[in-house]
């Protein structure tokens, strides 16, 4: 089952901040021609996969989902708010905070934030 993605305001704002600076870097590696990509192209690319397959499947053993309590639900509050990994074993790795809501077969992507 596909599922529906519902923004959080903060967590949109994050993910185009992510997009943009991708565009900016992949730009000014063209100029420069260079051939690796840049780290934030790299990020918002693993961005995009995690958030691509939670809309597919939000428990698939890659992501490592699991509970995350110090975030209340938006919705329910009775509910858990869930963390997947968009990126592992790196510093400061980014995380994509979710849960299901508001409507049956929605997924609201919460917060995209670096891990302490």
């Amino acid at each position: 089952m596909k599922f529906s993605l519902v923004w959080d305001r903060s967590a949109k704002g994050t993910y185009e901040a992510l997009k943009h600076k991708a565009q900016a870097s992949r730009t000014a590696g063209e100029r420069s021609e260079r051939n690796k990509a840049s780290r934030n192209v790299g990020l918002f690319k693993q961005v995009r996969k995690c958030i691509f397959l939670l809309q597919q499947n939000p428990t698939p053993p890659g992501l490592q989902t699991h509970e995350f309590s110090s975030i209340p639900n938006p919705y329910k509050k009775e509910q858990k708010v869930s963390e997947a990994y968009a990126q592992q074993k790196t510093p400061g790795a980014y995380r994509v905070f979710w849960c299901y809501g508001p409507q049956k077969g929605d997924i609201t992507i919460i917060a995209i934030t670096q891990h302490p």
